[in-house]
């Protein structure tokens, strides 16, 4: 006779599916770019957000070894999170912009990402995302943020965006923002090529 307990340990385990990155990245990696796309994740957990964010760098990119972020807007610190397959390096800085993730790759490019915070409008982030992704805007992340409505996080205005003035890009002055125009939010759900 079988029990309740062998029909269980019988069952398949199903796994809950990470949700799908929403990323969107420049046409090409440019040297004269301030930044190299957008992210928005789902939530400040990194072991959820980052394993899906580095598959999504390493189809276009090839195998990323690290990725930096501001460790006051997340809510863990793991030194280490396998993704795609590899396990990379973390690091976490309290002077990194809040607004800015940096993956660093196998033959180390480094892409800048504006990280658009995960309770930001649909329209604002699809904003912000086509923004960070178009390889004309010389914008800051910070910039970037501070341009959209109320969703700028805490240490991400326009007092941070000066930093990139000193290092001979454009100086902040109202950031240029695409309109409504650009992509919709839903369509940002995946790498845009």
């Amino acid at each position: 006779m079988q029990t309740t307990a062998d029909i269980s340990s019988t069952l398949p385990t199903l796994q809950p599916q990470a949700p799908a990155v929403r990323l969107a990245l420049a046409p090409h990696h440019a040297d004269r770019a301030v930044l190299d796309g957008g992210w928005w994740p789902h939530s400040r957990d990194p072991a959820t957000e980052v394993p899906a964010l580095v598959a999504a760098l390493t189809q276009r990119y090839g195998p990323i070894r690290d990725v930096m972020l501001n460790n006051a807007t997340w809510a863990e610190h793991p030194r280490r999170l396998p993704a795609d397959t590899r396990v990379i390096r973390m690091g976490w800085f309290a002077s990194q912009d809040p607004a800015l993730a940096i993956a660093i790759t196998a033959k180390g490019d480094q892409l800048d990402l504006l990280v658009v915070p995960p309770a930001t409008s649909a329209a604002d982030a699809g904003r912000a995302m086509a923004a960070a992704a178009d390889p004309d805007v010389f914008t800051s992340a910070a910039g970037i943020l501070a341009a959209l409505s109320d969703s700028v996080p805490a240490g991400a205005g326009p007092e941070s965006a000066g930093v990139w003035d000193n290092e001979g890009g454009r100086a902040f002055g109202g950031p240029r923002v695409p309109e409504a125009s650009g992509p919709p939010a839903a369509t940002i759900a995946a790498v845009i090529s």
